[in-house]
C-alpha cells in the first residue's frame, strides 16, 4: 500500500520553507506521494455548501489563503527527488484546457514522470462564477477537458471537437513523460463521478467523510466500490483494470475518534497497531493507495508525525 499526505495550501503550509520541509521529510520518511489541494479565488459570501463537513461549512472561507496547484506542485518537485506529486483535486473547468494540459505536461517532463492527476467537477459556484467558468454544466465541461487533455497529450496532430472544446490539426510538445499522460485518478462520491472514472480514470480517489455517502469504515468503502464495479461491468470494462486510492479527511492521530456517527474508531487514529489494522482491512477491500491529512499545530511537531508514522506503519508493512 502507498501512503501519501495531503496537503492544503494554508495554515502550516503558507511558507516556502515548511513546504519544502514536509514533503523532504515526507520522502525521507517512505511515504510514496504528496499532494495539494486546488481554489484559486475565494468569495467574500460563500454560500455553497461544502460536501465533506456537518453542516456544509468550509474551513477557508473566511481568509481564503490558496496557493495555485499547479504551481505549488511544480515547486514541490524541484525539492524533491522521489514522491509522486497528487493534484488532489484539480477543479477541471476552472482553467484554460489547452493551457492546464501544457502545464500538467511540463510539470510531468520537469518531475520526472512523477504527476497524478486527480480530478474533479468543483463545488463552489461562487468560485466558477468569479472564473467565468461553467457551473450547472461542469460534469460535461470536466468530461470533454479529460479528453481532450488525452487528445493533445497522445496525438501526433492533435484534434477534438466538443461542445465546450475544439480544437484542430496542432503541433502539441512536450508530450507528458508517462506514454499518454499521468493517471487520472477521479474524485468524487457521486453516480457522475462513478461514471467518469468507468469513461475515463485509471482510479478511483473517493473522499471518506461525503454527507451524503459517508465511507469511512472499511464496510462502507467496500459498499461504494462495489457500486463502481458493478457500473464498471454494465460499461464492459474489467473492474480489476481501475486503481483504488482513498483520501482519509481528517489527520491521522495516536489518539482514538470516534466516527461522525459514533459507531467504530476512525481509521488511522489510535494506535500503531490499530493503523496497520486499518491498513490491512483497506488492503482487503482493494485499496492501493492512502492520502492522509497530516495535522499538528507546529511545523516541528508535524515533522515529528511524519517521521513516526513512517516508523511504526510505513516501515512495517503498512
Amino acid at each position: 500500500m502507498e501512503f501519501g499526505i495531503s496537503t492544503l495550501s494554508r495554515g502550516l503550509y503558507t511558507s516556502r520553507g515548511t513546504y519544502m520541509a514536509v514533503a523532504q521529510a515526507a520522502e525521507a520518511a517512505g511515504f510514496s506521494f504528496l499532494s495539494v489541494n486546488d481554489h484559486i479565488i475565494v468569495p467574500g459570501q460563500l454560500g455553497s455548501a461544502y460536501p465533506y463537513t456537518q453542516g456544509g461549512s468550509w474551513s477557508a472561507s473566511e481568509h481564503g489563503h490558496c496557493f495555485d496547484q499547479l504551481a505549488a506542485i511544480a515547486f514541490l518537485a524541484g525539492c524533491t527527488s522521489r514522491l509522486k506529486l497528487l493534484t488532489s483535486v484539480m477543479v477541471v473547468p476552472h482553467r484554460p484546457v489547452v493551457q492546464t494540459a501544457k502545464m500538467l505536461s511540463t510539470i510531468d517532463v520537469l518531475s520526472n514522470g512523477r504527476l497524478v492527476l486527480g480530478v474533479g467537477a468543483g463545488w463552489m459556484q461562487e468560485e466558477f462564477r468569479l472564473l467565468g467558468a461553467p457551473f450547472e454544466d461542469r460534469g460535461a465541461a470536466t468530461d470533454e477537458y479529460l479528453e481532450a487533455f488525452q487528445a493533445l497529450w497522445s496525438q501526433e496532430r492533435p484534434t477534438y471537437k466538443g461542445r465546450h472544446v475544439n480544437f484542430e490539426d496542432v503541433i502539441f510538445a512536450p508530450k507528458p513523460l508517462q506514454p499518454g499522460g499521468p493517471p487520472i485518478w477521479v474524485g468524487g462520491e457521486s453516480q457522475a463521478a462513478l461514471r467518469r472514472t468507468v469513461k475515463l480514470g485509471h482510479g478511483w480517489y473517493p473522499g471518506n467523510n461525503n454527507q451524503k455517502m459517508l465511507m469511512d469504515t472499511p464496510q462502507r468503502l467496500k459498499a461504494g466500490i462495489a457500486k463502481l464495479h458493478a457500473m464498471a461491468e454494465q460499461a464492459g470494462r474489467d473492474p480489476a483494470s481501475i486503481d483504488l486510492g482513498l483520501i482519509v479527511q481528517s489527520p491521522f492521530d495516536w489518539t482514538a475518534q470516534p466516527t461522525q456517527d459514533k459507531s467504530a474508531r476512525r481509521m488511522f487514529t489510535g494506535t500503531s497497531d490499530d493503523m496497520r489494522s486499518d491498513c490491512a482491512a483497506l488492503a482487503e477491500a482493494g485499496i492501493r493507495h492512502v492520502a492522509l491529512r497530516l495535522g499538528g499545530d507546529t511545523v516541528t511537531e508535524s515533522l515529528e508525525r511524519i517521521q513516526r508514522f513512517g516508523e511504526d506503519v510505513i516501515a512495517a508493512g503498512g
